[in-house]
């Protein structure tokens, strides 16, 4: 399992993980910290299996002349039943357009049983997740306390081994040009 990733910029990836630290220190959700060297991210796409050297060239080429985008969360949602939690971006164009283009330059990889193909993606950053009723109301609660102004930049795109329990690790990264 592969899953490429959107990565933001220091001071909203800072921001982030001190949510998920506090989370923590508060016995609401280890989330975080399931997954060794987790990392605040979007996701793009996913892949069960990948011909890797193919698909990362061709990623490699694809990214060089993209650009960091502005991103803004100004709300916090849920997937119903699934005890996740998660900040919800604006879908500006760009995110948009982005996501679509990816998904049309590498169709040839496809992978049908993804949840995030165009048309049945929901961009979100996971805060956390697998929480009973209860933790995610609290979650819920604690979040929305924290008058976080959650806005950065999606800086680099990333590309992990989902294929471990206990970590995912980079595999292939590049920087997006600045803005």
């Amino acid at each position: 399992m592969y899953g490429i990733i959107a990565l933001f910029d220091d001071e909203l990836n800072k921001k982030i993980l001190k949510l998920w630290q506090e989370l923590k220190n508060e016995s609401i959700s280890t989330y975080a910290f399931e997954i060794r060297n987790r990392k605040p991210h979007l996701t793009i796409a996913s892949y069960s299996e990948l011909d890797k050297d193919s698909f990362l060239e061709s990623l490699d080429s694809y990214l060089e002349d993209k650009n960091s985008m502005e991103l803004l969360f100004p709300s916090i949602g849920s997937f119903i039943g699934s005890g996740t939690l998660f900040f919800a971006p604006v879908i500006t164009e760009e995110l948009f357009s982005f996501h679509e283009d990816y998904h049309t330059h590498f169709k040839d990889f496809h992978d049908s049983q993804s949840l995030y193909n165009p048309g049945q993606w929901i961009p979100h950053c996971t805060i956390a997740n697998r929480l009973s009723k209860q933790k995610l109301l609290e979650a819920f609660l604690f979040c929305t306390s924290q008058n976080l102004t959650m806005i950065g930049q999606i800086q680099e795109i990333a590309v992990i081994d989902a294929s471990s329990k206990t970590e995912a690790p980079i595999i292939f990264s590049k920087r997006l040009q600045p803005i």
